[in-house]
């Protein structure tokens, strides 16, 4: 059962998805840091100095002056700032995704189908051309494809 299991790890497709899982979990990262740090301060400062990752709805009717301090404590809270970051987030990704998809879907459209230019005599069984109507190999007479 175990020289199954390292079989079934070692084929290239589950390296190939392993790898792209950890890559995908670092651009995720990336991303979001992108998000908190890069791109949500200045959209906030233009909006009037607003902290995105700050926003919430206290719903235990005390008053908190942040979310770090209504977590402290436990309070209740909707924390719509959080969940506008996360939704960033997650449009970037997609975005970057969408981009990825068609590049590859671009890619496989321009690539021909191969034209054959052999085909196999039905009687000596060797590769001859396409367009030979005798077999150079057992002089058999062929029909044309």
């Amino acid at each position: 059962m175990i020289k199954e299991f390292k079989e079934f790890v070692m084929k290239g497709n589950v390296l190939d998805m392993a790898v792209g899982i950890i890559i995908g979990a670092s651009f995720g990262k990336v991303v979001t840091s992108f998000v908190n740090d890069v791109m949500m301060p200045p959209i906030g400062l233009l909006l009037g100095k607003v902290d995105f990752g700050n926003l919430f709805i206290n719903l235990s009717g005390k008053s908190f002056e942040s979310l770090a301090d209504a977590k402290k404590v436990g309070a209740a809270t909707l924390n719509y700032g959080l969940f506008l970051n996360t939704t960033v987030d997650f449009l970037i990704v997609g975005f970057a995704i969408f981009l990825l998809v068609r590049q590859v879907n671009r890619l496989k459209r321009q690539a021909p189908p191969a034209v054959p230019v052999t085909r196999e005599c039905p009687f000596c069984f060797t590769d001859i051309p396409v367009k030979a109507t005798r077999c150079p190999h057992c002089t058999s007479a062929l029909a044309q494809v």
